[in-house]
């Protein structure tokens, strides 16, 4: 009896590998081919190229010239790009707050203190605290009394606004100061915080200036022309009473001496302070 011998299943084992030994040497051989006529033939035409721009100068200068075009677009597209990242704030960047570690101590305690009087968040009023004394010092003007205008003005709210058109922290008339607001953007900055303290201190040192005292600018701020405005002298003057407490660290003065009727010595200019477009003006701060 015969039987089946394994020599013959070898055999075609071994052929198919030659064969595919013979393929894969061809593939190689035929890339290598390929790869060296390719270069040759980006070779030849590099060496075209710089013989017609050696020859051409025409051409060379106007190859450079688009060249360097599009190598000025791509980094002035990229400037763009960058620019633009770099001018959108972020949200801190945008709000007006600041941290009482940054105040002095007279400045953190008053900060403390307008906080929990007036129901405001730190943060904020401390931004507040520090412009006030900053802008105090450059035109002379006490910045507890900023403060204290503020305070019974808006009781430190930025989006306040009287029915005659008073608005933000200051109550300033924006429709008489609206060129006082030109440096900062317009009229709508009336509702920026630091611009409307900037504004309102600029409005309350033209009245004092033009009155003669303290008193008598309030008066004109507050644009009592009919009356002699004690009422708003008197809740202005005990609220920096207060505030100047506070900052020194002494006792809470209860008793505050009531104003006296205070002559204005210049009138008031029309467009230049309030008293004119302000009559019967009502604040909302709480009473004293």
């Amino acid at each position: 009896m015969r039987t089946n011998s394994p020599k013959p299943q070898k055999s075609t084992f071994s052929a198919l590998a030659s064969s595919l030994n013979h393929v894969g040497r061809d593939m190689y051989q035929g890339f290598i081919h390929t790869t060296q006529n390719g270069l040759a033939l980006l070779g030849t035409v590099a060496a075209l190229t710089l013989l017609v721009f050696g020859m051409r100068a025409d051409l060379r200068t106007t190859a450079e010239e688009r060249l360097l075009s599009w190598l000025l677009e791509r980094q002035e597209a990229q400037q763009l790009v960058e620019r633009d990242v770099e001018v959108e704030p972020s949200a801190i960047e945008r709000v007006t707050a600041g941290s009482l570690r940054d105040l002095t101590e007279q400045q953190a305690k008053v900060t403390q203190w307008l906080s929990k009087r007036y129901r405001v968040a730190p943060e904020p009023l401390a931004a507040l605290v520090s412009e006030a004394y900053n802008i105090g010092e450059r035109v002379r003007i006490d910045p507890t009394l900023l403060l204290a205008v503020m305070a019974i003005e808006s009781r430190f709210n930025p989006y306040a606004q009287s029915p005659v058109g008073a608005q933000g922290l200051m109550q300033v008339l924006t429709r008489v100061h609206t060129e006082k607001y030109e440096d900062f953007g317009g009229e709508l900055a009336a509702l920026d915080p630091l611009s409307n303290l900037r504004v309102g201190a600029k409005v309350l040192q033209d009245a004092i200036r033009r009155s003669g005292s303290v008193e008598g600018g309030l008066r004109l701020y507050v644009g009592a022309v009919s009356t002699d405005g004690s009422w708003y002298i008197n809740r202005v003057l005990a609220e920096r009473l207060r505030i100047q407490s506070v900052a020194q660290g002494k006792p809470m003065q209860r008793y505050v001496p009531p104003a006296q009727a205070i002559p204005v010595t210049a009138p008031p200019v029309q467009g230049d302070v309030e008293a004119e477009v302000r009559p019967g003006h009502t604040t909302t701060a709480m009473p004293s």
